[in-house]
């Protein structure tokens, strides 16, 4: 008997893996369990995806739905691991408790770098591992060192085609294949969803703003935020879109709408701000937005991928700017955005909707950053990355590295030798730090 394990945390995540099952990009199986895993920080104030609009639509590829929550409870599923000498113990206790007898387990996780996928790797040692991607991440490098007792069990990663022509750097290191999950089978799936939360507004040909909650991760402060979210609306507005529509992230805060109200009202505009957990894509289908608008979002390319709608970033630079470490795993989705996303006010570029980069060019930047993130990682990319800073480091791409970093990285651009004691320099950093923070007023 073969029982195959789905680990999903989103809907998103979910679909991707619907659409996988229904283009048999998965052997079949005796059995079909979705282990549903809620990574919010207060998983008791924010719905499962067992518990949003469409799941049911969803369910219909399993033969079971388990909550990882309730599983491991009282711990979280993003801080809790087994320990070494426990994993014999927990591999019988999941499979009393799940009825999963002596089957041969197979598993499918999302971000296998860290919990919940990591640990539940861990648990079944024997299991072949198949990775999915939700959203832009893959394209990046892992974000930590996997041991290779977990690394060399992953047999494939499978991805949307979000950036056509630019190959996934995730896993790369243990010589896993990149498989594309077809695009017409995952707006398949999608479509199922269009009917199922009759409350969404009827709106047509708005311009959708999507919000990502970028100060949980402690990259922008809840003001920055905020204003970034009033960024998206008056650039839209300046675009000569009347009717405009927020779709906050489901776990942001209901009072950071009200700056945007306040904004929306003061412009004339007609405002909507949709409440609902639903998918951006099913969005797409019901109002079809005449623009969408984001910073860094994977629905930004969704959007343009699979329904060809207009797209558009904003304060992409800003993050770049503010990301730390420099190994942040968001960098690549950012560095994506920026480099092949019109900018908002940029209103040729937006009406034409013409791409920053080719795919050549797109990825040989990607191979560049990916290297100075994680050099350890991927050390044979070091030769891609000394040729594109050699050749095309100019004051465009500046924007995607530091000069701290490639001088840690002895790489082109670094800062010279007899220079390089400035970087140690206390109070030459201190003063650095004060003249970003004066830009960031100004530029305010």
């Amino acid at each position: 008997m073969t029982t195959q394990i789905f680990l999903a945390s989103t809907p998103y995540g979910t679909a991707t893996l619907a659409a996988a099952l229904d283009t048999a990009r998965f052997a079949p199986a005796d059995r079909r369990v979705l282990l549903v895993s809620n990574n919010a920080a207060i998983p008791e104030t924010t719905p499962a995806v067992d518990t949003m609009p469409g799941f049911e639509r969803l369910r219909t590829r399993f033969d079971d739905v388990i909550s990882w929550n309730k599983t491991i409870f009282p711990f979280h599923p993003g801080g809790w691991t087994p320990r070494l000498d426990d994993v014999p113990l927990w591999e019988r206790h999941l499979r009393l408790a799940w009825d999963l007898g002596d089957d041969d387990i197979e598993l499918a996780v999302e971000s296998i770098q860290v919990n919940p996928a990591l640990g539940l790797t861990q648990i079944f040692t024997a299991a072949p591992v198949t990775v999915y991607a939700d959203g832009l991440m893959s394209y990046g490098p892992t974000r930590n060192k996997i041991d290779p007792l977990v690394g060399d069990r992953v047999t494939r990663l499978l991805h949307l085609d979000l950036v056509p022509g630019l190959k996934p750097l995730l896993l790369t290191e243990f010589g896993v294949e990149p498989e594309i999950v077809p695009t017409a089978a995952f707006s398949q799936v999608l479509a199922e969803l269009t009917d199922i939360d009759d409350v969404l507004p009827t709106i047509d040909r708005p311009a959708l703003l999507l919000g990502q909650y970028l100060s949980a991760l402690d990259i922008l402060t809840a003001e920055e935020e905020e204003h970034l979210h009033v960024r998206m609306l008056t650039g839209a507005v300046e675009l000569g879109h009347t009717r405009v529509v927020f779709k906050p992230h489901p776990t942001a805060p209901a009072h950071w709408s009200r700056a945007l109200e306040k904004e929306a009202a003061e412009l004339g505009v007609d405002l909507t701000v949709l409440n609902s957990s639903v998918l951006a894509e099913v969005l797409y289908q019901r109002m079809r937005p005449a623009l969408v608008v984001g910073c860094f979002s994977t629905a930004l390319f969704t959007a343009s991928a699979l329904y060809g709608l207009p797209i558009a970033r904003v304060g992409t630079d800003t993050l770049l700017e503010r990301l730390t470490p420099y190994e942040n795993s968001n960098r690549v989705p950012v560095t994506i955005a920026d480099a092949l996303l019109p900018e908002l006010t940029d209103r040729s570029a937006v009406t034409g909707q013409r791409p920053g980069m080719d795919a050549t060019d797109l990825t040989a930047l990607v191979r560049a950053v990916g290297f100075a993130i994680q050099p350890k990682i991927h050390p044979d990319l070091r030769p891609a990355a000394v040729r594109y800073l050699a050749e095309r480091l100019d004051q465009h791409t500046w924007r995607y590295f530091k000069r701290r970093r490639l001088t840690v990285l002895a790489l082109p651009g670094a800062v010279p030798a007899q220079l390089a004691f400035l970087l140690r320099n206390a109070t030459v950093r201190r003063i650095a730090r004060h003249a970003r923070s004066l830009r960031r007023v100004v530029r305010r």
